[in-house]
């Protein structure tokens, strides 16, 4: 008895099914290779640095976070029509417990692409009135985008986000 050769008609090289299980193991991996590849190319790099670090702390920091809340209250105006390229006006009012209009130090507008950290930008709000702060923005690309309001007051800061679509110009 011989053993079966490649160019035998009994081979099991000439069955369909074993090149059809031959080539489906070789798609499956050429897939595996390309989403390896796609992974590395196009990593955004939205990791912090010091991610552990901030972790270890990060129940000491909200807890202090909370007990410094000084009770304001932000509302930010962003128009629902943002269009890419195209200028919007942002505005923030910022005010105490009681309703009065609150001066810190410094209010920013922050905007970061979730997709691609080198789109991220930001502004300085300049004030417009009592308690009201205004920065005229423009996103680059449209889609999803993570903005943050942030006022510093002294050493402390405090922020407030929302998710935004930015639709096509």
């Amino acid at each position: 008895m011989h053993a079966p050769t490649v160019g035998h008609s009994n081979s099991p090289w000439r069955s369909p099914w074993v090149l059809a299980w031959i080539g489906l193991i070789t798609v499956v991996l050429m897939v595996n290779v390309t989403f390896v590849y796609l992974a590395f190319a196009t990593n955004p790099g939205l990791v912090n640095d010091d991610y552990y670090e901030r972790g270890q702390h990060y129940e000491k920091t909200l807890s202090s976070r909370l007990a410094k809340d000084p009770g304001w209250s932000l509302r930010a105006d962003i128009p629902d029509d943002l269009k890419a390229g195209e200028g919007a006006a942002i505005l923030v009012t910022l005010v105490d417990r009681t309703g009065q209009p609150v001066t810190p130090d410094q209010v920013s507008f922050y905007a970061y692409r979730p997709s691609d950290k080198t789109r991220d930008f930001s502004a300085p709000m300049a004030a417009v009135g009592a308690g009201q702060y205004a920065a005229r923005v423009v996103f680059p690309l449209f889609g999803a985008w993570d903005a943050l309001i942030a006022v510093r007051q002294g050493e402390d800061e405090f922020t407030t986000g929302e998710r935004l679509t930015v639709a096509r110009p």
